[in-house]
């Protein structure tokens, strides 16, 4: 199945469920997910595996063990694979429209250590600096999921690259919106010309940070 973009159907899907989000709702339309929003994705993969690595599906199922909102499924889907230097590239679909992005999302302990050490460094943290400015300028979203307050512990609270310092990991994306090539073969060049243009990011990333060499942390 060649990759074709994702039909309007699939944001009128997710638009419903926000409104309908149940195990009965769900099953009645879960024809509708598989045809027009896994298929997509699973499309999708086929066609970047070759340059990226094969894509994971999240499961579309929420884990409300322990959250206070109990609705049973997830109002947008997302998948995600690793490049072969540690970079990770994510794409995720909601009635809102679709969002492209790469880098780090979360540093493990010993990735941390290693992002501080060369962002601190006067040449090696000048060039991801400029990177990042430059990404920036082109409107790209550059941010982390978590990041401190203060400057961590041994490094100036004056340090020129103090706001990277700060970074609990990074990631560069775009939100697009639902413009009408998201119904198209095109969606997949945005895609990946939004993980494309954030290489001089990734790049650095692999060489300066890579993957995390610590064992997986014990099952609960």
């Amino acid at each position: 199945m060649s990759f074709s973009g994702w039909p309007p159907a699939a944001l009128t899907f997710y638009d419903e469920l926000a409104a309908n989000n149940t195990r009965a709702w769900w099953l009645d339309h879960k024809t509708t997910y598989d045809d027009c929003v896994k298929a997509p994705f699973l499309a999708l993969s086929e066609e970047i595996e070759r340059e990226f690595g094969p894509m994971r599906l999240f499961r579309p199922n929420r884990d409300t063990r322990f959250a206070k909102d109990k609705t049973p499924y997830k109002t947008a889907a997302a998948a995600v694979t690793e490049g072969r230097g540690g970079t990770h590239y994510y794409v995720s679909l909601s009635s809102e429209g679709l969002y492209a992005g790469s880098g780090y999302y979360q540093f493990a302990p010993d990735q941390l250590e290693r992002y501080r050490v060369a962002v601190a460094d006067a040449r090696r943290g000048s060039a991801f600096a400029k990177a990042v400015d430059a990404l920036r300028r082109q409107r790209y979203e550059v941010g982390a999921r978590e990041a401190m307050k203060r400057v961590p512990r041994g490094y100036d609270a004056d340090h020129p690259r103090a706001d990277l310092l700060k970074l609990k990991g990074i990631h560069v994306g775009r939100s697009f919106g639902a413009p009408k090539w998201l119904h198209k073969p095109a969606a997949r060049d945005k895609i990946v010309d939004a993980w494309q243009d954030a290489a001089p990011v990734n790049r650095w990333l692999d060489r300066n940070v890579g993957p995390s060499t610590l064992p997986p942390p014990e099952p609960d």
